[in-house]
């Protein structure tokens, strides 16, 4: 009670203190940087807008909303700082200019989380909560409340051996460690487009170049974050204690995917764009994870396989090494038919295919003599594997159809001939005509 009532004879305070030259003043300084700061972003933004031929709204909206209070704390410094010179009174401007480095702080905050997360209701969540916590902390610092709330957090707190962990330490390592990872994040996103650049380093090693150093920096933000709000490693020692046996228990396989991934980097065994079949699944690899690869096949389905399973069964890549595999396309023809013709019209076929190379050439093979007819193969290389090899089976049938009709070349069917040897006595056969 004590303290609400201190806060209302506060604000009286400030209301009388308001009403002298000094302050207004002061206030006539405020408002007339930001109408003039608000003017200046909005016709910067204009030109701009016409000088790039056009940006979207919301970029440009998004960059006046973090433009509007740097500006504006630039211009009110200009003000503040010969006034502080020459000792008059500049309670308000300070004030102002506190206002604005966390209004700046605040959008610079929200704009670079949107930029480097997912757009997710939980960051739109966090953003909000992060927000609040700031602006509370300000009022409270200009409220001065923030000393005595402090030393209350400061208060509620528990040993663990030698180390005193207080609600305050919390707080504080939950607030630096947010920052910190927002860095890391930026840090290894701004690295990750710089070496997506670079043309001398393979696919596979830029990835594994761009999760070490995100895993590293994460650390590190988490390391500096505990140093910060004063907590010792030597009190993990508990919780790591627990980690292990979760990851002995519950987390085997988790940690199991998250080996392994690196592993698939560092070997490079299967890489980003990649044709492989795993089990019954077979694609091309889009993204290696931490603890799994998404595969999409020829249907367009995206399927997410644990990085264990590429280790412990068996994997079928057709993009490792050399490019180069062969295509089998099998063919009947009838008996009544020439081989040598239906090879030589393979052959052709094979070679007018733009997919199909010439070195190696195409092979066409007689197999076998099958019950219904003579088996062939037509054996073609191709490159571009990814591109799929369904549809170049198809593609290839499809001409084989049309060359053999044209040259009355048949494809055999199943029949059985049967031969009657003698009928039993009293059964008239009357031969068809």
């Amino acid at each position: 009670m004590n303290r609400i009532t201190y806060l209302f004879d506060r604000f009286g305070d400030y209301l009388g203190a308001l009403n002298t030259a000094e302050n207004w003043r002061q206030i006539a300084i405020i408002m007339v940087t930001l109408a003039v700061t608000w003017l200046a972003t909005r016709f910067f933004g204009r030109v701009h807008t016409r000088r790039r031929g056009g940006m979207r709204p919301l970029a440009t909206r998004q960059t006046q909303r973090m433009v509007f209070p740097l500006l504006a704390l630039l211009v009110l410094l200009s003000s503040y700082i010969p006034l502080q010179f020459i000792q008059l009174p500049v309670q308000l401007l300070r004030m102002a200019i506190i206002l604005l480095l966390t209004l700046a702080a605040v959008r610079i905050l929200v704009a670079s989380m949107r930029r480097h997360f997912a757009p997710t209701p939980t960051l739109n969540i966090w953003v909000k909560i992060l927000s609040t916590l700031i602006w509370f902390a300000v009022l409270m610092y200009l409220s001065e409340l923030l000393p005595p709330i402090l030393t209350f957090l400061d208060k509620v707190a528990i040993t663990i051996g030698d180390t005193r962990l207080s609600l305050l330490s919390a707080i504080n390592f939950l607030i630096l460690t947010a920052v910190l990872f927002s860095i890391a994040i930026w840090v290894s996103s701004y690295l990750e487009r710089r070496l997506n650049e670079s043309m001398h380093l393979s696919a596979g090693i830029r990835l594994a170049l761009v999760k070490v150093t995100r895993i590293i920096l994460v650390i590190l933000a988490v390391v500096i974050a505990l140093d910060a709000a004063g907590i010792g490693l030597t009190t993990l020692a508990v919780f790591s204690g627990a980690i292990g046996v979760g990851i002995g228990f519950g987390l085997q396989r988790t940690a199991s995917n998250f080996i392994t991934g690196f592993l698939l980097l560092f070997d490079r065994s299967v890489r980003p764009g990649d044709l492989i079949k795993v089990g019954e699944r077979m694609g091309q690899v889009l993204e290696l994870r931490a603890r799994y690869i998404v595969l999409k096949d020829f249907d367009g389905v995206s399927t997410l396989i644990p990085n264990e399973h590429l280790i412990t069964s068996e994997v079928v890549n057709w993009s490792y090494g050399d490019h180069t595999n062969r295509v089998r396309v099998p063919v009947d023809i009838s008996y009544e038919d020439d081989p040598e013709k239906a090879r030589l019209l393979l052959l052709q076929i094979a070679k007018q295919h733009p997919r199909v190379l010439t070195d190696p050439p195409p092979e066409a093979q007689l197999l076998s003599f099958g019950d219904n007819g003579l088996k062939l193969e037509l054996l073609v290389w191709i490159d571009d594997p990814e591109k799929g090899m369904a549809n170049l089976r198809s593609d290839i049938n499809l001409h084989i159809w049309r060359e053999f009709i044209a040259n009355n070349i048949h494809f055999p069917y199943p029949q059985h001939d049967i031969h009657v040897k003698a009928f039993p006595d009293g059964i008239a056969i009357n031969p068809v005509k």
